[in-house]
């Protein structure tokens, strides 16, 4: 799976300030082959990210399955699928405000964005909005395969059960991020600094000179309400 590392990325490349943990992310433009390169690094490290056995991801656990746990998550499936229809036409997504994640870089799923519907699911829950649409490019634009709701960080397991139950799905998170020291990204080993990287605790990055991030956004959960199983519609990858 690919994740929008927008704010990640730029605080490799520009000089100053301290990292930041974003709650979401905006359209970028990338201006030298520099910024470029390490945007591509940071999105081919995310195409090998193992998320079911990785030191960077933190997964809500999974719980026995309850009754009504199914009816709930299909009630947000059923809730979901028709409000994505307009979305289909990638266009129509434009214009109400989502914003494509780096659209000139390869990607196997791209994000297109609202930040303020991002802001607005740390507050409430509804099914039928989401803070990201997924899509695949076609020859001719973009095709709709699914959608990612938020929440903040420290939500509680408890409170994210209450969003999507955690019986059907699992919240993810992305942690223990080092990156290289600011200028040094496109030269970096992303073997070991990244998302995918084998340097996951703070001690390593120290180490290695780089900088080390806990946490980067908050919980993150993916569905693809148009397959045809219930297992795919919730499938983590």
């Amino acid at each position: 799976m690919k994740y929008i590392f927008l704010m990640l990325i730029a605080s490799m490349t520009t000089a100053g300030g301290a990292a930041q943990t974003p709650t979401a992310a905006a359209p970028s433009s990338p201006t030298n082959d520099s910024q470029v390169h390490a945007q591509q690094m940071v999105i081919e490290s995310m195409s090998h990210h193992h998320m079911h056995s990785d030191a960077h991801l933190r997964l809500t656990a999974r719980r026995p399955e309850r009754p009504g746990d199914r009816e709930r998550a299909q009630a947000i499936v059923a809730a979901l699928a028709p409000a994505l229809e307009r979305y289909r036409d990638y266009r129509v997504a434009l214009e109400n405000g989502y914003h494509i994640f780096m659209p000139k870089l390869p990607q196997e799923v791209y994000h297109f964005t609202n930040t303020l519907e991002g802001l607005a699911e740390a507050f409430r829950f509804r099914p039928d909005q989401a803070t990201s649409l997924l899509y695949r490019k076609t020859r001719d634009g973009y095709e709709l395969v699914g959608a990612m709701y938020t929440a903040p960080a420290d939500e509680p397991e408890v409170d994210l059960d209450a969003r999507v139950p955690l019986s059907i799905a699992q919240w993810h998170q992305h942690v223990n991020i080092c990156l290289p020291a600011r200028g040094l990204a496109e030269a970096a080993d992303w073997t070991k600094f990244g998302p995918s990287g084998s340097i996951a605790t703070a001690e390593e990055c120290s180490r290695a000179e780089g900088r080390f991030l806990p946490r980067i956004f908050g919980w993150m959960v993916h569905v693809y309400p148009f397959e045809k199983t219930f297992e795919k519609i919730w499938a983590m990858d």
